[in-house]
């Protein structure tokens, strides 16, 4: 296969607002009324294709915006790639045509995530002035949840699987993918663990759950074209059982060129027990996080995610946190001379 340059990007942190694939003009002028150039977009199975692709690109492009990534739902957090069911190869193969689609329609990037039985979560409960925002309290976690699917626990897929079997999944997977995303020039930035627990349902969560794993499967794929989407969230989350605090994680990635993607939120405290909150009122000064990404010239981007409900409209959150995010670039940025 024949390695094709990396789709290239301008310089500097970039903020993104996620967003439906088929907006309303009420949706992009709000996009535009917050002075945000890029978005990331999500899609089903049904639509990956290189025409949907080529199209969404074109009808943002002509409000203004660029697509930085495009995700498909079908091919993330898959258990039978995950665990190497049965249907593994039929969805490795459909991964492979979401990579070259979005190569050929120029979108840069696409995240994955390598979670078997979903996100888990436990009631919603309330943040900084009665705000609703999700949580996790481990006492209290029995399922997981991924675009229409639960899996319960304590055995999500009726057996525990080893460390070894989740690695050599990983392995089978991403030594086929790499190369297409290679003939692309699509960059596949992968998700951590959410939460980082290290054994949910009877699935360790042993490769991205920690800086450890994210490393060697770094190694593994060996590839510029497989990095990292972090989000800060989770690896709050983790504290100190990821391995390295986020800005050793930053510093290490970044400097390699690793980092593609950030999601870029706070959460109260560590596991066991934490709730989501707005980023000025976590225990991480998300301030520093963004020197820390300035120091490594990360020049992909910043998206605002898992905002708590505000003002009982998910539109206020976004302005909210991305104001906040946009004023913080704007002052990292100052401080190092641009």
């Amino acid at each position: 296969m024949t390695r094709k340059p990396l789709i290239p990007l301008s310089p500097g942190m970039k903020i993104a607002a996620q967003i439906t694939p088929e907006p309303t003009q009420e949706d992009l002028d709000f996009i535009r009324q917050m002075g945000v150039e890029y978005v990331v977009l999500w899609t089903g199975g049904d639509k990956a294709s290189y025409d949907y692709y080529a199209s969404r690109k074109q009808l943002f492009e002509a409000a203004g915006l660029n697509v930085y990534g495009f995700g498909s739902f079908s091919v993330h957090n898959q258990d039978v790639i995950t665990l190497g069911l049965p249907g593994r190869d039929e969805k490795i193969e459909e991964y492979k045509t979401h990579l070259r689609n979005l190569g050929q329609a120029g979108i840069p990037y696409t995240t994955y995530a390598h979670m078997a039985n979903g996100i888990w979560s436990t009631e919603q409960e309330l943040t900084r002035g009665n705000a609703p925002a999700r949580a996790f309290n481990l006492e209290k976690a029995q399922k997981g949840w991924w675009v229409g699917r639960e899996y319960e626990g304590p055995l999500t897929h009726e057996r525990k699987y080893s460390e070894d079997e989740i690695w050599e999944n990983f392995i089978y997977f991403i030594k086929q993918v790499a190369p297409v995303a290679e003939e692309a020039g699509v960059r596949i930035g992968i998700h951590p663990d959410d939460p980082p627990v290290y054994d949910l349902g009877g699935i360790p969560r042993c490769i991205f759950g920690n800086f450890d794993g994210y490393k060697r499967a770094l190694e593994i794929a060996d590839s510029p074209n497989v990095g990292m989407c972090l989000c800060v969230g989770c690896w709050l989350e983790g504290g100190s059982q990821m391995g390295k605090d986020v800005f050793e994680t930053i510093r290490y990635f970044g400097e390699r060129k690793k980092l593609f993607k950030v999601h870029f939120r706070n959460v109260d405290k560590p596991l066991p027990y934490f709730v989501e909150t707005f980023i000025d009122d976590g225990y991480m000064d998300m301030y520093r996080v963004l020197k820390a990404m300035r120091a490594v010239d990360f020049d992909g981007v910043l998206i605002a995610d898992h905002i708590p409900t505000m003002g009982n409209h998910p539109r206020v959150g976004t302005a909210y946190t991305i104001g906040y995010m946009k004023a913080l670039v704007a002052r990292v940025n100052a401080e190092a001379g641009k």
